[in-house]
This record gives structure tokens, C-alpha cells and sequence, in this order.
């Protein structure tokens, strides 16, 4: 069962292939989902003899980001809020360690890349999309925040892209992406991304093991993702709207399929 195993690990000689595997939910994160990517990656962190880390998602999608059936709870509200807090916190962790890795990432993105699948694909070092790829932080419309996406985003696309792709919260197609930097080729087909995927594997081996991760540190080393209390007040501005009635009314709206109706 997917939700036994939600995220689907493989491995052939120095490849790690990790696999979101919730296909029925287009991948959303849950937190069974974030707890083996805590696992894996703290294992990859010490791992010498693994070289490239390949993301992907099962049937067809990417990762269609948070698992909004897991934002709505009756807690009371002060332990909604610290339990989205300490959530949306170790989200911002996991992107980091994702680009801390000694590791090449390479993220390869079909279907829906939303909300934190972005943040997979942009804390990658390359990320490739097939042309029937979608993307979009929608967290506006859902009466959320960007939260611990926005750095990653920002890193790899520059502040004018994100922000009107955070503020219009509109889908966009693999073409676009690709114009605007979000990500590095777009593939006619999951064929092609497939291949282009294994060409660039290949390609990555050729290189020195210790030069690599060298390189990744020289990269890091230009500047921070983002500034150091950036992550703390990400969390907290998260978990205030995930506590809100906004929350409320767009995940419920977002459930139903209709437009949210806003108040104020």
C-alpha cells in the first residue's frame, strides 16, 4: 500500500532513487511522507559511496505539496498553532538538508508540482520537467503563506518571477517554468525526461566524487538561501494562517471545489 510506503527508495550502485508514493493524493506531503524523507536524508548525510539522488513522484505526478486533510484538526487553538509551527519548521529543515547533501539532486517532475513540491524541485541542484508538467503555489488562494518555499524559489527563479507567481497563485505550465528559470530543461514527454534524466546520471559520474561535494559546499558558501531568523518567522506566519479562519474557509473551499469566499 502507498500510504505503508510513502516514499518508494531504490538504489543502483551510487543512484538513490526516492519516489513520493501517495499517487492516489498526487503525492501530497504527509507526515508519514516527511518522516522517511528525514530518515533517508540523515542517511545520505553520512553516505561517502552514494553520488547522485534522483527525485521523483509515482503515477504520473510530482508532489502536489502539503496534505491539506492534515491542516484541519479539532486541537484547541493554541496547540494547532504550535503543532503547525513545529511542522512548517521541519518543512524549511528538509529543503536544507536536501541541498546540504553531499549528493547531485536531480528532481524529475511529471504532472502537479505545487506549494512544497516546489520546494523539492528548487532545493534540487538540477531539476528537469516533462512538458505535461504543472506548477503553482496556491497557498494564497488556501488562505495560507508560501512560507518555506518562497527561498528556494526565489534562489532559483530571482525575486520578480516569485513574486508574481506567489501573489497571482496561478498554474503554470512546463514552457513557462522553463522561461522563467523554475526549472533547468523541459522534455517533450516522460520518455524524453526519462532519458535526459539517465544522460545527465551519466554525465554526473564522470565526475570526482570529493570535487563534487567540494563544489555543492563552494556553491552554499556564496551566501545563505535565505537570512538566519527567516525559517523561525516562516514557521510562525504559517502556523498563524493555517490557525485562521481564512485557513478554514479555503481549504474548505479548496476541498469543495469552489472559490473560497473571503470576509474582511
Amino acid at each position: 500500500m502507498a500510504d505503508e510506503t510513502p516514499l518508494l527508495v531504490t538504489r543502483e550502485g551510487p543512484v538513490i532513487r526516492a519516489t513520493m508514493n501517495r499517487p492516489e493524493r498526487r503525492n501530497a506531503l504527509s507526515l508519514a511522507m516527511g518522516e522517511a524523507w528525514d530518515r533517508l536524508l540523515a542517511e545520505l548525510a553520512a553516505d561517502r559511496s552514494a553520488r547522485v539522488l534522483v527525485i521523483a513522484g509515482a503515477g504520473g505526478h510530482f508532489c502536489a505539496g502539503l496534505d491539506l486533510t492534515e491542516v484541519a484538526s479539532d486541537e484547541a487553538p493554541e496547540q494547532k498553532l504550535a503543532r503547525q509551527q513545529a511542522r512548517n519548521r521541519r518543512t524549511g529543515a528538509r529543503f536544507a538538508d536536501i541541498a546540504a547533501l553531499p549528493q547531485v539532486v536531480i528532481a524529475a517532475i511529471e504532472g502537479s508540482c505545487h506549494a512544497g513540491g516546489l520546494g523539492f524541485a528548487c532545493a534540487a541542484d538540477i531539476a528537469f520537467a516533462a512538458g505535461n508538467a504543472r506548477f503553482a503555489a496556491p497557498e494564497v488562494r488556501r488562505g495560507l503563506v508560501p512560507a518555506q518555499i518562497l527561498p528556494w524559489l526565489v534562489r532559483r527563479m530571482g525575486r520578480p518571477a516569485v513574486t508574481r507567481m506567489v501573489l497571482e497563485a496561478a498554474v503554470i505550465d512546463a514552457a513557462e517554468a522553463g522561461r522563467i528559470g523554475l526549472v533547468h530543461q523541459v522534455l517533450p514527454d516522460a520518455v524524453a525526461l526519462a532519458a535526459q534524466l539517465e544522460a545527465t546520471v551519466a554525465a554526473v559520474l564522470e565526475g570526482a566524487p570529493g570535487a563534487l561535494a567540494e563544489t555543492k559546499g563552494l556553491l552554499a558558501a556564496l551566501g545563505p538561501v535565505a537570512p538566519e531568523a527567516y525559517a523561525e518567522a516562516g514557521a510562525a506566519a504559517f502556523a498563524r494562517t493555517a490557525s485562521s479562519e481564512e485557513a478554514e474557509e479555503g481549504i474548505a473551499a479548496f476541498k469543495a471545489k469552489r472559490k473560497p469566499r473571503w470576509t474582511g
